[in-house]
């Protein structure tokens, strides 16, 4: 079943917003086992929307179109698919209720404007919305169907595995499962990576039902996503589990996570696991390192806290570095005894380094050591990081946690500069 995206919005072909709603899209359809050759993005203009609907089901056995579903002038995506269908909207009761009920709980008065979410072409039917007050719908066009979610990204999120991918689902006369298993890695670049799987992606051609692919995801690594087809979800399942090893084997050490999994969550999970508290001291990364920690539900449970010694005086006050260059090894271990010792806790992080735009005593933009101490036992390892003031703070982030899962779990990181 071929399916397309339509994204509404002339802030995207502004440039204003990233269209990250497509990709969510294109994701949950792989996932399923749905084709989708074409992604489009239009303006808010009645006729341009229109004929980006015919053109679309000229091509595709399904369309799903995010955005254009809210209450101002501008959200016109209704309209247009009233037109192509060739009905009139007509005003939802229900779908009003339910408007007019999230307005009441929140002690707001709803402005009558927001009454045209309501609005429903006739011989579809609405998709109930449960995380905002635009509903979906479902709208067929003869053997055809034109699927439209708000373009605000939780909102579709919900809409699509509630309702969407299910009737999708139902509708496709192709009777197979789907399962994916997506292995998280940190420390390869993309093409890396690939090259060194390109042996097992090759054997992949002669299996049947399974595929190998590569995602980029910025500081969060590079994903490698199994996705295999079945009779059923646990056959489907089987074929991942048996193949999954094989690549272990080849990139294990670098794999730190899978699926939804993220590198603090990991690291939460090995300190819990082991009866172990963490606390940090954080000089470049300003904080950022015990956000990401925090974030993790249940972090309270082995996380004590941290300090944040951006100036010289304060790390050697409050973390008593003695090192004449605060950004060396030597402060990155000191600043790390400190802060456990301040803490009590059993393992302690720690960062300093240069995050721009300029050089500082010598170290060029990028530089960044950490600082590890797991029960008195102390050392340090620098990094050469890549990418603006952000990003290198970003990358010192989860690269440091990914020393201390290392420790943690007995991979000891090879000596030497690390460069990412």
């Amino acid at each position: 079943m071929r399916v397309e995206i339509l994204a509404v919005g002339t802030e995207l072909l502004l440039g204003q917003i990233v269209d990250t709603n497509s990709t969510m899209i294109a994701g949950k359809l792989a996932e399923n086992g749905f084709d989708s050759y074409f992604q489009v993005r239009v303006g808010d203009n009645l006729e341009r929307i229109k004929f980006a609907i015919r053109d679309a089901l000229a091509r595709s056995d399904a369309l799903i179109i995010c955005g254009g579903l809210g209450p101002t002038q501008d959200d016109i995506t209704r309209d247009a698919i009233a037109a192509v269908m060739g009905v009139e909207l007509e005003l939802n009761e229900d779908v009003a209720k339910v408007i007019e009920e999230i307005f009441s709980s929140r002690g707001r008065q709803m402005s009558k404007n927001n009454l045209n979410q309501a609005m429903v072409p006739k011989g579809a039917t609405y998709i109930r919305q449960v995380k905002g007050t635009a509903p979906g719908l479902i709208c067929p066009v003869g053997r055809k169907v034109i699927y439209a979610a708000p373009g605000v990204p939780y909102e579709l999120s919900d809409m699509l595995d509630r309702a969407i991918i299910p009737d999708l689902r139902e509708r496709s006369e192709e009777t197979f499962a789907i399962a994916s298993r997506v292995i998280r890695t940190w420390g390869l670049s993309e093409s890396k990576l690939a090259e060194l799987l390109d042996p097992l992606h090759i054997d992949l051609e002669g299996e049947s039902g399974i595929t190998l692919a590569f995602l980029a995801s910025g500081i969060e690594g590079i994903k490698a996503r199994l996705t295999a087809r079945g009779e059923t979800t646990e056959a489907a399942k089987a074929k991942i589990a048996q193949f999954e090893p094989r690549i272990l084997e080849v990139v294990g050490e670098y794999v730190f996570g899978y699926d939804d999994e993220t590198m603090e969550s990991v690291v939460g999970r090995l300190l819990q696991e082991r009866g172990m508290t963490l606390s940090v001291a954080e000089s470049l990364t300003g904080g950022l390192v015990a956000s990401r920690i925090v974030n993790v539900v249940g972090a309270s449970d082995y996380f004590l806290g941290g300090v944040v010694t951006y100036a010289t005086p304060f790390k050697r006050s409050l973390l008593g570095v003695e090192a004449s260059d605060v950004v060396s090894e030597e402060s990155a271990m000191e600043m790390a005894k400190g802060v456990r010792a301040l803490t009590g806790s059993n393992v302690a992080l720690s960062f300093t380094g240069v995050a721009g735009p300029s050089e500082q005593n010598g170290h060029p933009v990028g530089t960044c050591f950490v600082g590890l101490d797991v029960d008195g036992e102390v050392s340090a390892h620098e990094l050469k990081l890549p990418g603006d003031r952000d990003r290198i703070r970003q990358f010192a982030a989860i690269s440091g946690q990914d020393l201390l899962r290392r420790a943690l779990v007995g991979l000891a990181k090879k000596s030497g500069v690390q460069n990412y």
